[in-house]
């Protein structure tokens, strides 16, 4: 992968033209300084969306350290609800060329997204990991939009998937489908999911990746794992994509990486009109610095010939 970290990909957006980005309910420190530093790092150029009477004393407690701050556009909101409603008009008028999910929950933040903004692309969420004991960034999905996909819908997400890491430079990612073991197990159906994803892509049904599973996690991410088990296969211990069986288990994986394995985490959406920001409220400035290099990639990539 042309980014092996976050470093990487960060200089290279950096020298893109900025992406307008609408931040949804931006009332919160956490989400005023990644937009910021974003904003300075010349990646995006934010609409703050939200109480101007949380945002103005906060946005001049930022202007020290962050002297971007002085110059952001607010659009006034009196509520959540009505923040995510003027996002997705931003949208519609050309306005915005990207979403960020601010301080508020993700279903008030989806809804109207759903309502107006679905495209013939199924929605999936996809996090880009960066960890100092694997090689190279390691995408996640689905962790945080579809709760217990079927085959269909996880090839739809593993299409999704297999779209960002090309953006981001992998030619032909190689995706693990994830399951509780590496051998197929009808008392296990995410495992006939697995098997069925593969020969799908064998056949030319999923494009662009080599796929393979099952895989239990320590198959997919370890060469030595996967030799001393005997499975052959070319993506086993060299994996850019992990698909997860369900958002349960999507989520407890990335969230361990993070807080046990010292991971940092991007998310985005994919699949509506505009790429998606949508990061925890308790995530750090960092993941929204990042995620919103991932915008300005996937914005610069739409746009070439």
């Amino acid at each position: 992968m042309p980014y092996p970290h976050f470093d990487a990909l960060l200089a290279e957006a950096a020298r893109l033209p900025p992406v307008s980005v609408a931040v949804v309910d931006a009332t919160e420190e956490h989400v005023l300084r990644g937009a910021c530093d974003a904003q300075a790092q010349g990646f995006l150029e934010p609409i703050l969306i939200g109480d101007p009477t949380i945002l103005e004393p906060l946005l001049r407690r930022l202007e020290q350290d962050c002297p971007a701050a002085r110059n952001a556009q607010i659009v006034a909101a009196a509520s959540a609800e009505e923040a995510a409603e003027l996002g997705v008009e931003l949208v519609e008028k050309g306005r915005a060329q990207a979403l960020m999910k601010g301080h508020l929950h993700s279903d008030t933040f989806l809804h109207p997204i759903l309502a107006k903004l679905r495209t013939k692309q199924r929605l999936s969420h996809v996090f880009v990991t960066d960890i100092d004991t694997y090689p190279k960034l390691l995408l996640i999905s689905d962790a945080a939009i579809n709760i217990s996909p079927d085959l269909a819908t996880k090839a739809a997400i593993l299409q999704n998937a297999i779209q960002l890491a090309r953006i981001l430079g992998v030619d032909e990612p190689k995706a693990a489908i994830l399951s509780a073991v590496e051998v197929i197990n009808p008392a296990i159906p995410s495992t006939i999911d697995a098997a069925c994803l593969s020969k799908m892509a064998d056949r030319g049904q999923i494009e662009g990746a080599l796929v393979d599973g099952p895989l239990a996690f320590d198959n997919a991410i370890s060469k030595e794992a996967a030799r001393i088990k005997g499975i052959r296969s070319s993506v086993a211990g060299d994996a850019d994509i992990l698909l997860v069986p369900d958002l349960v288990s999507g989520n407890i994986l990335a969230k361990d990486l993070e807080y046990l394995a010292g991971a940092s985490l991007a998310g985005i959406v994919l699949g509506a009109q505009v790429p998606i920001i949508l990061n925890s409220r308790a995530d750090p400035a960092r993941a929204r610095l990042v995620s919103a290099a991932l915008v300005a990639l996937i914005q610069h990539q739409e746009v070439k010939p």
